[in-house]
């Protein structure tokens, strides 16, 4: 097949994942998880269901894509935090700060649970706790955050005081939470 045809149906292969994932994240919000179906989805995308069936073979797949993709997400921007700030210590507060600000945005209740099991989530956990070792390690040798305590056991003490974030009701209030983890990062002198 000519190159331009096999990149044609490429992208209409992605675009119909893309609608389908978003259709789903749609009912999830209007209705709550229980409510989707291969039907909305399928009515909402304006796709056969037939057709859905040769992309996912069921609801769960498609929440669980959806959610793989905002998990990707989530990691690039901070990836993208991280590459525009060049001072370690500030490279790691400015993370943080992405970070507690997508978990105050958060969902919590029965969506996050049906959402937060499986392996894609168990992966991103382990990237983002060598991402985050790595920006204390940094941090460390600069002597910007303290070394008393190895860089695995700094970040879990991170990762555990960021989730706090979650159901945050302002912006002011993560900063707030955000300074208080730093400085239980500073050195002790």
């Amino acid at each position: 097949m000519p190159k331009l045809w096999n990149e044609t149906i490429e992208s209409h292969r992605r675009a119909v994942r893309e609608a389908t994932m978003d259709a789903a994240a749609e009912v999830v919000a209007e209705s709550g998880l229980a409510a989707v179906t291969m039907s909305k989805i399928a009515e909402r995308t304006g796709i056969g269901r037939a057709t859905l069936y040769k992309y996912f073979p069921d609801v769960d797949a498609i929440l669980t894509a959806w959610h793989e993709r905002q998990i990707a997400g989530h990691l690039h921007h901070l990836a993208e935090v991280r590459d525009h700030t060049a001072d370690p210590g500030a490279r790691l507060a400015a993370v943080l700060e992405a970070y507690a600000q997508i978990l105050a945005h958060h969902h919590t209740g029965a969506i996050a649970a049906g959402l937060h099991r499986g392996d894609h989530v168990a992966r991103a956990q382990q990237h983002l706790h060598e991402f985050v070792r790595d920006l204390l390690t940094a941090a460390a040798e600069t002597g910007e955050v303290r070394d008393d305590a190895s860089a695995d056991e700094l970040t879990r003490y991170v990762l555990h005081a960021v989730s706090a974030a979650e159901g945050l009701d302002s912006p002011a209030a993560v900063h707030r939470l955000v300074a208080i983890i730093l400085a239980g990062l500073r050195p002790q002198r």
